[in-house]
């Protein structure tokens, strides 16, 4: 189980997936036929939301009508079931070009606004239907071709699948695995910051999970890869989907053997630890030289539990 202090964002998705139903093509119709059935819009990317008046400068999903939103999308190709709540079916379409539709064919319906700027004014159940529509549309933009043969693909069970008519190959939508991991010893933790990032900002350690590896593994490389660090011991806190474009958080804590860090000088160009009487200060921003990463990434979630005691 997660650690019961920590609420990723994107995390949470309240449908009922019916992974059961998605082949059924004749059942998958009558959902669209619907008058009650909702679909979200995305543009490129970008999901379609309005104000919601229930929460002060909040925003919600502008959920269409799923017969205006199946004529906006033109083709099932670019049509995804989401799934179920109640009884009620939620579809999501994924429109492109360069033309905004909210100025255009959906004008007044709402407007397209970055997912990474929306989240935190988003419901979390909200933001997570809208992570899930985000990472399927990611991956049918990128794998269109037959991985095994290179010939065109086409879309079955409701999106969820692209089979390959020449060579009858079956491709799913991927998950690629990301070790994200706090490393503690005693009453110290260890962040790390890259080149890129602004001036003073420090996070978790992450690294992506390679093939033949476990997760216990891939922490252990990690740190001994970006900052010198021996792990003596891996625990699981929590994970969070990351739709940019389709990864899967993994949040651990790991006790290392000794506080001899040295940043690789590629990954990280420092690293810093901190007492864990300073996380409270650095999580509310009252660090001069230092600052960690917002609320919606699971590194702030994984700082603030340790901090907590956890």
């Amino acid at each position: 189980m997660p650690h019961p202090s920590v609420l990723n964002t994107f995390a949470g998705n309240p449908l009922d997936r019916a992974s059961g139903r998605r082949g059924d093509v004749d059942w998958i119709t009558e959902r669209l036929a619907d008058p009650d059935a909702l679909t979200l819009a995305m543009w490129n990317g970008l999901p379609l939301v309005e104000d919601d008046p229930n929460a002060q400068g909040g925003v919600r999903i502008a959920y269409l009508p799923t017969r205006l939103a199946c004529e906006a999308a033109g083709s099932e190709e670019r049509r995804l079931f989401l799934g179920l709540s109640g009884r009620q079916a939620v579809f999501a379409i994924d429109l492109e070009g360069s033309a905004d539709p909210a100025l255009g064919s959906l004008e007044g319906l709402g407007r397209f606004q970055d997912l990474r700027s929306a989240a935190p004014r988003l419901a979390g159940p909200e933001a997570a239907i809208i992570a899930t529509a985000k990472a399927v549309f990611e991956w049918r933009r990128r794998h269109g071709y037959c991985s095994n043969c290179g010939q065109p693909s086409i879309v079955a069970d409701g999106g969820w699948k692209r089979v390959c008519p020449s060579c009858r190959a079956e491709h799913f939508p991927r998950t690629d695995p990301v070790v994200i991991m706090l490393p503690t010893l005693g009453e110290r933790c260890l962040l790390g910051r890259q080149h890129a990032w602004a001036a003073g900002m420090y996070s978790a350690l992450a690294g992506f999970l390679e093939p033949g590896e476990s997760i216990e593994e891939a922490c252990a490389r990690e740190l001994m890869e970006e900052a010198g660090l021996t792990a003596v011991s891996v625990r699981y806190i929590a994970a969070q989907p990351w739709p940019f474009p389709s990864s899967l958080m993994i949040g651990l804590f790991a006790e290392v053997s000794d506080d001899n860090a040295a940043p690789d000088q590629t990954e990280l160009e420092a690293v810093r630890w901190f007492d864990r009487s300073d996380v409270g200060a650095l999580l509310r921003g009252e660090i001069a030289d230092a600052s960690c990463p917002p609320p919606m990434a699971i590194a702030h979630q994984l700082i603030k539990a340790w901090g907590e005691g956890g």
